[in-house]
């Protein structure tokens, strides 16, 4: 069969003929319909991410969409090494896979599931997003950031505040329910007006970070309290990503002033909220209430797509 096969750490996959997969206990063979590109994918096969593989050849791919011997459209995840989603067929754990409502098609369901169940987790799960309350979400124009708009309007926020950097994509996401938009490479200065601005009196209760870097610093000079006051509700901080920058500078007044949480995704949630967050995605995306805007690249043009970062897309690899 046909595969991406990466054989060297930091160098693309090609495609190339693989070994097929045998089903072992509990495990099913996929045929493979559809698999996103992804971050987390070319991290893992830069070697930086902490899950990256220590044994090569493998197939690159954590998930995607395909077909079960019965004919059944499935999302799958967790492909036994050294197999992966980029291929023709796949070998998985059927407690990994999860059905597909009939009104999503198979490039939707790639693409979605993973960036939308890492905003819902974010949202519902370790922001703990309650009715009414204020959100701001910094990276709003990423695809994932964009998927956090909607789905905090979704669980019932009152207001979501949306900041990027590409202003094309940010001129439309009050189509998604954001109520104001923050243009995020303005000058600190007055990138952190902007954000006591927009907080207002009621400020902001969830902050979801795709970005770190100087963004995060503007904002936590913007909420930086000059004198003692009354505080009437916490910040949680979600970090998730590092697009502007990997580290910052935390003055201790901050904490000190500011009733202030800062936390990772890195939180245990249980199987059954996982499974609950993908069916909710999954059923938001059917009925329209969540899109993502995907390109088609062949299998056999893996190695020429890893390199390219279409803005506000995501690759789908169709073997």
């Amino acid at each position: 069969m046909l595969a991406a096969v990466l054989h060297t750490l930091g160098r693309p996959p090609r495609c190339e003929q693989f070994l097929e997969p045998v089903a072992q206990d509990g495990e099913v063979i996929v045929d493979v319909v559809a698999a996103a590109l992804k971050p987390v994918d070319k991290q893992m096969a830069g070697g930086s991410h902490y899950a990256s593989p220590q044994k090569l050849p493998v197939i690159c791919g954590t998930d995607g969409v395909g077909r079960l011997r019965d004919g059944r459209r499935m999302f799958f995840g967790g492909a036994r090494s050294p197999y992966g989603s980029m291929a023709q067929r796949t070998v998985v754990r059927g407690a990994f896979t999860f059905a597909i409502p009939d009104a999503l098609s198979e490039e939707a369901a790639a693409a979605i599931v993973n960036p939308g169940v890492s905003a819902w987790l974010s949202l519902a799960h370790r922001a703990k997003l309650a009715p009414g309350e204020n959100v701001l979400i910094l990276g709003a124009t990423g695809v994932t950031g964009k998927l956090a708009v909607r789905i905090a309007k979704l669980l019932g926020a009152a207001r979501v505040v949306a900041a990027g950097r590409n202003r094309e994509a940010l001129g439309k996401l009050h189509e998604l329910g954001a109520d104001a938009t923050i243009q995020l490479d303005a000058p600190a200065k007055e990138l952190s007006e902007a954000f006591t601005r927009e907080a207002g009196q009621a400020g902001f209760q969830v902050v979801i970070d795709y970005v770190w870097g100087q963004p995060a610093e503007a904002f936590l000079q913007a909420i930086t309290r000059k004198e003692f006051a009354a505080v009437e509700s916490e910040i949680r901080y979600v970090q998730v990503g590092e697009s502007a920058g990997a580290t910052i500078s935390l003055p201790a007044a901050v904490l000190r002033s500011t009733p202030l949480t800062i936390m990772g995704t890195a939180g245990i949630a249980s199987r059954e909220f996982l499974v609950e967050a993908l069916q909710k995605v999954m059923a938001h995306a059917a009925s329209g209430e969540l899109e993502i805007e995907t390109e088609r690249v062949p299998l056999a043009e893996i190695e020429a797509a890893w390199g390219r970062e279409p803005r506000g897309k995501r690759i789908v690899i169709i073997p």
